[in-house]
Parts: C-alpha cells; sequence; structure tokens
C-alpha cells in the first residue's frame, strides 16, 4: 500500500513554478509559514509542480531550492538590479539547455552537471520566460498583509489580488468597515 503525500497547505497554488516557488512562504493568522522547512516539504511542493518523479526530496535539493527562492525573491522585489540578477545567474549556472531534434521536431532537454539543482534551475528558468512573456504581469498580492504572488492571467491586467475570496474579500470587508465607521 503507497503512502499518500501530505497535502499542500499553501493558500495559493498553481501559478507558474518560479512563482510558485516563492508562494511557499506565506502568512496566516499574522504568522510567517514555510512550506520549506524540511525534506517533507519539500516532497509536497515537488508534487504539486508534477517534479517529484524527476527529483528527490533530500537535502542537498532542499537547500538550493532555498538559494533559488532568495534569489528569486530579491529579483522579483528589485527588478533590474544587477545584485539580484546576479544571484538568479548564480542558479542558473547550474544547467543548460540541450537542443534536440525528437520525432515530432525541434526539441530542449535541461540537463543538469548535479541533479540537486534540477528543481531550482527550473524554477529560475521559468522566471526568464516569465520575463520574456510579460514582465509587468508579474505581481505580488496588492492586500498590505500577503506576500503571495501571482502571474496576471487576466484579459485586462488588472488583477490585484492573489485570491479574491481571500485578499480581495478582506480589503472589500475593510473599506466597508471604514465607511460604516465614517457615518
Amino acid at each position: 500500500m503507497a503512502a499518500t503525500a501530505p497535502s499542500d497547505p499553501r493558500p495559493l497554488v498553481g501559478e507558474p513554478l518560479s512563482l510558485d516557488l516563492l508562494n511557499t512562504v506565506w502568512t496566516h493568522e499574522g504568522g510567517r509559514q514555510d512550506l520549506l522547512t524540511d525534506t517533507e516539504g519539500l516532497a509536497v511542493w515537488l508534487a504539486a509542480n508534477g517534479l517529484d518523479d524527476r527529483f528527490g526530496a533530500d537535502g542537498a535539493t532542499l537547500e538550493h531550492l532555498l538559494s533559488a527562492r532568495a534569489a528569486l525573491a530579491r529579483a522579483v522585489a528589485a527588478p533590474g538590479d544587477p545584485a539580484a540578477a546576479a544571484r538568479v545567474d548564480e542558479v542558473l549556472a547550474h544547467g543548460r539547455i540541450r537542443a534536440r531534434l525528437t520525432g515530432e521536431g525541434p526539441g530542449e532537454e535541461p540537463e543538469f552537471a548535479d541533479p540537486a539543482w534540477g528543481a531550482a534551475w527550473l524554477a529560475a528558468r521559468d522566471y526568464l520566460r516569465l520575463l520574456a512573456t510579460a514582465p509587468a504581469r508579474i505581481r505580488r498580492c496588492a492586500h498590505e498583509a500577503c506576500v503571495l504572488h501571482f502571474f496576471d492571467t487576466s484579459r485586462n491586467g488588472t488583477r490585484r489580488w492573489c485570491s479574491m475570496a481571500a485578499c480581495g474579500n478582506r480589503a472589500k470587508a475593510s473599506r466597508h468597515y471604514a465607511r460604516s465607521r465614517e457615518t
């Protein structure tokens, strides 16, 4: 009988890999939560992103993923900062893309000298993809107490909240409360 993986406790999942890595840190009832405090949390994150069959949930992978998360957090917080870019580049130095010709045509395959860098490298590479696609749509939730990030896929590019049901609703409730106190 196979053991079932623990469920993912994070409030926002399903974002692109780089932002999903940033979202392994969140706040809950005023306290900071971190999924990547141990290899069990790493296993949850790898499974949530379909990477559990490619990379092991071991200490080296966790260490490299935490390094990538710190680099990405700095790059997202300070776009254009050369020091932040250098930290992302340090992660990217641990892998490369190998061009291939497959039965379906041209293809690309990531390669890593050390497989423990694989998940971290893929997250950093994904950030480059988002920057090339639409850098202005990489956003942090507009709620002042929220630390989550998302890639705005709305038609007009006007999404402000990680979740309308959570942060968006809290903001609406706060505005309503402020208006009702004024009257």
